[in-house]
């Protein structure tokens, strides 16, 4: 069993680095998305061992920012950061614009409540990347993939699943394509991460037979604690009911630079 202890280290250190993104890490962690996410940076993970104040960190995040030629910073609080920005970011003037739950439960036992019209299957083929992306690209609001991006997406995705590190999932209404997610599995614990669901099928299932068969097959992959950042507007309910336990909030800040 994980401990608390254990769980938030493992939210700590969950970053993500799209493909064709670049970063940085010294005083907190940078990532500078490209233009198919929207570009900008991400900062996250501020150093606990350093010894600077909040303002010499910011500083540092906005020149970088500024040198790899972007105008939006956007951080992403955590407990366990130090020193917290949180205060010198909304002196600053940046906008908090997204709250997420950090939520994580055993896999043993874990079971989720899926209507029996909902039909759920792995993300496999070149067909199902297509779907994907259909999926994503109005939720997210990112940029398409052409069709070599598209290929080179299967590759990924087919690659981490044969390594059993990774896993996408689709869930279909009426044959339809509606929601998605994926999770990866990192020592013990299996990252949920990028549930969407179309617009008009939410509130119907889907996103329930995504996180169920997500913990499924994460189980079957040697993952013990499922691990979560929930919005606390959308997901974060749903998962509450699921059984999963709430470990505290993260905040999301948006700072044009």
């Amino acid at each position: 069993m994980h401990t608390t202890d254990d769980i938030l280290r493992a939210s700590a250190a969950w970053v993500w680095f799209p493909r064709d993104s670049e970063q940085e890490k010294s005083l907190l962690q940078l990532v500078r998305y490209p233009a198919r996410f929207g570009g900008g940076v991400r900062g996250s993970q501020v150093d606990s061992d350093a010894d600077a104040d909040a303002a010499i960190v910011l500083d540092h995040a906005i020149d970088r920012t500024r040198a790899w030629g972007e105008s939006e910073l956007r951080f992403w609080t955590n407990a366990s950061d130090r020193p917290d920005l949180e205060g010198e970011l909304r002196r600053r003037g940046a906008e908090h614009i997204d709250t997420v739950a950090v939520f994580a439960r055993p896999l043993d036992g874990a079971t989720v409540d899926v209507p029996p019209h909902v039909r759920v299957e792995v993300v496999r083929t070149l067909d199902h990347v297509r779907e994907v992306e259909a999926i994503n690209v109005p939720v997210w609001r990112q940029q398409p993939l052409d069709d070599d991006g598209l290929r080179v997406e299967l590759d990924e995705v087919t690659s981490a699943l044969a390594a059993g590190t990774q896993v996408r999932v689709l869930a279909r209404l009426d044959g339809r394509a509606v929601s998605t997610g994926g999770c990866t599995i990192v020592d013990g614990f299996t990252r949920l991460w990028g549930a969407a669901t179309l617009e008009d099928a939410r509130r119907r299932g889907a996103y329930r037979a995504v996180l169920a068969e997500r913990l499924r097959v994460s189980a079957s992959l040697g993952a013990t604690t499922a691990l979560v950042k929930g919005r606390t507007a959308t997901s974060a309910p749903i998962l509450a009911r699921a059984g999963f336990t709430h470990y505290g909030d993260e905040r999301g800040y948006r700072l044009t630079v």
